[in-house]
């Protein structure tokens, strides 16, 4: 296919993308999406058929490629057919897999006390203390300036994070004081930006965050579990370990950003405390079996 082709399809992609507000992440991701089926195709998508769309998606199981990764490759290929080529009969041949249902890997509170402990600077125990203390993910993280901390209502403000949500996190005592020396130890280029507007943690281009890929790096450099856990566990281990604690499963929720009840549910999975905490049916069959003995024993005693 010619390379004017395919830039006027991406072009108009990429527009049908931005009015729908799609964001910058998704919109790389059905780009990726729609290369690797053009890729398959050898010539432009808009070319395709039934066929071709039937010969794609076994191609991607034969690859050995997860249930997830092929999901989200087909979703962005559903997008140009139902959206930028209007290709509703195509789009009817796209289908989706049932994605397993994982339990939440996280830590214990042992193990999260000797990860914060061991830290090897300053920066890393204050992001690690937000991931796990606060339950943000990491893009959250890094994308916190000095406006979203309101110690005034001790209080952490997440703006416009997954799904477009605004939200508050709670802003304990050890946590203002870690970041209040960290912003005393701070060190960045945007000294002509107003305060409030700062990043917190500023990344190596001027007048940019740190990644979250160099988030992800500071984790596992610094995370001495012998655990083989991602970044993400620290947020599910948040949530778990109040559950553990007695806290308000709906206020999880709340502090989590999540919008159904059943996401936030699936943390009583891996609640290990309250789990060992639940008397088995066994021992309520033998409670009757060992005080009517205990009863014989006695009069037999008399």
């Amino acid at each position: 296919m010619s390379t004017e082709t395919v830039s006027a399809l991406r072009q108009r992609m990429i527009e049908d993308m931005n009015s729908r507000k799609l964001d910058l992440h998704t919109q790389r991701g059905h780009i990726y999406s729609c290369k690797r089926f053009a890729a398959f195709l050898k010539r432009s998508p808009d070319t395709a058929t039934r066929e071709d769309l039937r010969r794609f998606q076994l191609h991607l199981a034969e690859t050995g490629m997860s249930i997830c990764n092929r999901n989200r490759i087909m979703t962005g290929v559903r997008f140009l057919f139902r959206v930028t080529l209007r290709r509703l009969d195509l789009a009817a041949e796209i289908y989706h897999l049932r994605e397993p249902q994982k339990i939440p890997q996280v830590i214990s509170p042992d193990e999260a006390r000797r990860l914060l402990a061991i830290a090897s600077s300053l920066k890393a125990r204050v992001m690690l203390s937000l991931c796990y203390g606060c339950g943000l993910r990491a893009g959250e993280v890094v994308r916190l300036k000095v406006k979203h901390i309101d110690s005034a209502q001790k209080i952490i403000r997440i703006e416009q994070s997954k799904g477009r949500k605004d939200r508050n996190v709670m802003l304990s005592p050890e946590m203002l004081d870690l970041l209040q020396q960290w912003w005393k130890a701070r060190v960045g280029f945007d000294r002509t930006t107003p305060v409030q507007e700062r990043w917190l943690f500023p990344g190596r281009r001027p007048g940019k965050p740190m990644t979250t890929r160099q988030l992800s790096r500071l984790f596992h450099a610094n995370a001495g579990i012998k655990k083989s856990v991602p970044l993400h566990a620290l947020r599910h281990s948040f949530a778990t370990h109040l559950l553990e604690r007695g806290t308000d499963i709906r206020v999880i929720q709340a502090l989590l950003g999540h919008n159904k009840l059943d996401t936030t549910a699936r943390y009583t999975r891996v609640a290990t405390g309250m789990i060992a905490s639940i008397e088995s049916p066994l021992d309520l069959l033998a409670k009757p079996y060992k005080k009517s003995r205990k009863r014989r024993r006695d009069q037999l005693a008399a």
